[in-house]
């Protein structure tokens, strides 16, 4: 990139810039960032404490800055001019004026070009060098010093865009909380060796929208697709110097606009069809957002947007020392949602993505920050108010990370109404029952019945839950079964990254083997850890490439590996993959067969003496109901919990009428004999799932039969009764799922 082309006349230059600057008129204060109205082009940017705001306007190539404008007009904190030359497509960005006081927190530059914090799609990439600083790097004083050169030909640049968009009939799926199945996947490792993608489309929106792609998740049974960031974001500046990406996206610039490295055309566009292909398949689209903290980084870090525009307002600072930042977030600044611009400019972005881009929801990386006011969390602060009142956010699923390093930083169970969260209790207890641990019983009833201990109060639903063993954070399915520890050596920081607590089990070798007893124990440990997410209450979630084993060879800290560790080998599924991902399938037809795993009420496992039932029973082997002592034998690993279809669905007083489903648990390293119980109204029990015997078609059982439960198996079996109409349609839909393997 080079600065605006120099003239032999200064004073002929003078007089056209003059002239140029002259075309812009006052434009209005809202809506901010640049909008397109047909004639021209409105730019508003909110900054509290800047002395005067330059637009510049670059080639459409982002290379030449050949116009620059003073925005005329300053309304309510908001800089603002109308541009009647501008068109859809212009690229632009801004230089702040103000006072460079860091101890004051301000840090204005206008030798420093600024990204438009609203702009809807960016230009170039960013190239770090030392002119993105706002002080010299070598110099003594730091950050107090002052850098004069340009950062233009290395910054990233903003481009007006044309919203038009022609939607045609889809609509958004609204698929209902207690209904809904969660698939994490990032946008770029799912296509990327795809062989069905055509390889320009591959790491891209378009290779999402080729219909192949949402033919598969619609088949493998999942409703919603959670994507990782694909807010614009920057690779840091450490890991270029190691040849390294930051792959996950968890570094965000710009909130408007999607990452550039998605994009094979244009950005609005291409990101719209993609969402347009999903929906007509019935899928949802839930974007994982970072509003917590920006690329930024702390007061070494470069000056690239926010910095530059306004510190003292975007950022939360140390109220006694401004100069530093108050970070925690663990990235080295947190954003200031506790300033009312901040708020909005959050909220608008919420609202652009919603409704424009028609997104089906958000999951909130580090949530707890989003609710933490200078005093504390505060789940009545100004941005979960925001959320809870708006029109259009209120009807959207809301997804906390309920978590972060700051003081009061854990707040599962915490969120307000309409929220669901994270439950990272679930993915720990689950985890350590599974690989053996002693004692877990209780806390495992907890999990399976929706944790109600947390999420069980003011009206929240189950669905608040969101169940998980595996995210894109930690260890994969795969390499949880594999490794007992994590082997993070690509990453270049001598495997001190990423958590060492993992509540994995190698199985007896560390990695890959040969031996066929560790490799069937290993896949059947995958399809308890599978089973238990889907047949529990609460809303599940798995991690994509699960279905079919994909590994990260033990790296549980993958965030910098845009290669093949991320991207999952579609080609070289083996027929364990296979074979796997035929169990996922038929598991998601059993929990949609059911309605009883996915009911709006918390199981209590107390009686309903009116209607003489009890929703959940707790069942010894022997077929009895578990006994106080029995749940604090550290030695149970064994148990059976008996849902009973005909408890109260909803908050009228009335009979249920669904199937009643008995599954039972089996940590323990042998054979346990279960006894089949006796229910009232019942006839015999039918086998639908059992871990040990995936591929075995529904078999019946009479009453008091004794079942051999495998070691370190689960079974579930679905009663035969009077009313056997969910029971019949249950057992044709996995039957139909097992006879239409997906190629």
């Amino acid at each position: 990139m080079k600065p605006i082309k120099p003239s032999p006349n200064q004073s002929l230059l003078g007089a056209a810039m003059a002239l140029r600057r002259s075309t812009i008129r006052e434009g209005k204060p809202f809506p901010l960032g640049a909008t397109w109205d047909g004639l021209g082009v409105n730019f508003a940017l909110f900054s509290a404490h800047a002395t005067k705001v330059e637009l510049c306007i670059f080639d459409d190539a982002g290379e030449y800055e050949i116009e620059r404008f003073d925005l005329p007009e300053y309304t309510d904190e908001v800089w603002h001019g109308y541009l009647p030359t501008a068109r859809p497509g212009t690229v632009y960005g801004y230089r702040v004026h103000g006072s460079y006081e860091p101890d004051a927190g301000h840090r204005f530059n206008p030798n420093k070009l600024l990204i438009d914090p609203y702009a809807k799609q960016l230009v170039g990439e960013l190239k770090w060098a030392p002119e993105l600083f706002g002080y010299q790097l070598d110099h003594p004083d730091k950050d107090k010093s002052f850098d004069g050169r340009d950062s233009a030909p290395y910054m990233l640049k903003c481009r007006v865009i044309d919203p038009a968009f022609t939607w045609g009939p889809s609509r958004k799926p609204e698929t209902s909380w207690a209904r809904t199945i969660i698939y994490e996947m990032h946008v770029k490792g799912f296509t990327q060796r795809h062989p069905l993608i055509p390889e320009s489309d591959r790491g891209t929106f378009a290779g999402l929208s080729h219909a192949a792609i949402p033919a598969y998740l619609r088949s493998l049974g999942v409703t919603s697709v959670e994507l990782l960031p694909i807010h614009s974001f920057v690779d840091d500046s450490y890991l270029v110097d190691k040849g390294l990406r930051n792959y996950w996206g968890y570094n965000s610039i710009g909130f408007f606009a999607p990452e550039t490295r998605y994009l094979r055309t244009d950005g609005a566009s291409e990101f719209k069809t993609m969402i347009n292909q999903f929906h007509a398949h019935g899928l949802e689209v839930i974007l994982d957002v970072v509003y917590n903290h920006t690329a930024e980084g702390n007061e070494l870090g470069p000056t690239l947007s926010f910095k530059g525009i306004d510190n003292a307002s975007y950022y939360r600072l140390l109220p006694d020392q401004r100069r530093y930042y108050i970070n925690d977030t663990g990235t080295g600044n947190t954003v200031n949602l506790s300033h009312p611009r901040v708020l909005q400019m959050v909220a608008d972005s919420l609202r652009y993505w919603a409704t424009e881009m028609r997104v089906d929801g958000f999951r909130f990386d580090l949530a707890t920050i989003l609710a933490r006011e200078p005093y504390g969390f505060d789940e009545g602060g100004g941005f979960l108010d925001a959320c809870r009142q708006d029109p259009v956010l209120s009807g959207v699923k809301l997804i906390a990370e309920p978590w972060d390093i700051g003081p009061g930083g854990y707040q599962v169970g915490q969120f307000p109404p309409g929220w669901a969260e994270w439950n990272d209790k679930f993915r720990d207890t689950v985890r350590s029952y599974w690989k053996g641990d002693a004692g877990l019983l209780p806390d495992l009833a907890k999990r399976i019945s929706g944790s109600g201990d947390l999420f069980n109060k003011r009206g929240r639903k189950p669905w608040a839950s969101i169940n998980f063993v595996t995210a894109h954070d930690g260890f994969n399915l795969n390499d949880l079964v594999s490794y007992n520890d994590k082997h993070n050596e690509a990453n270049g920081e001598d495997n001190r990254d990423g958590h060492s607590n993992n509540h994995s089990w190698n199985h007896g070798v560390e990695g890959p083997t040969d031996d066929p007893d560790i490799l069937e124990l290993r896949e059947r440990q995958k399809r308890n850890l599978l089973a238990t997410v889907l047949l529990s209450h609460g809303t599940p979630m798995l991690l994509a490439g699960d279905e079919f084993g994909h590994t990260q060879n033990g790296n549980n800290n993958a965030y910098a590996q845009d290669n093949d560790i991320n991207w999952p080998n579609w080609l070289g599924i083996p027929p364990s993959g296979r074979a796997l991902r035929e169990f996922t399938r038929r598991l998601i037809a059993t929990r949609k067969a059911f309605p009883i795993l996915y009911r709006s009420r918390f199981l209590v496992g107390s009686r309903n003496e009116e209607l003489d039932v009890t929703d959940v029973t707790w069942l010894t082997p022997a077929a009895t109901e578990m006994t106080t002592e029995q749940w604090q034998d550290g030695n149970a690993r064994c148990f059976g919990m008996l849902l009973d279809g005909r408890a109260q669905e909803s908050g009228i007083q009335r009979r249920g009428s669904d199937a009643t489903l008995l599954i039972v648990f089996n940590a323990h390293h042998d054979v346990v004999p279960f006894t089949l119980p006796e229910v009232a109204e019942g006839r015999r029990w039918v086998g639908l799932i059992d871990t040990a015997q995936p591929e075995a078609p529904p078999a019946t059982h009479s009453f008091g039969h004794v079942y051999d439960v495998t070691g370190r198996s689960l079974c579930a079996f679905a009663l035969e009764g009077a009313v056997t109409s969910d029971l019949r349609q249950g057992v044709g839909s996995i039957l139909d799922v097992t006879e239409r393997p997906l190629e």
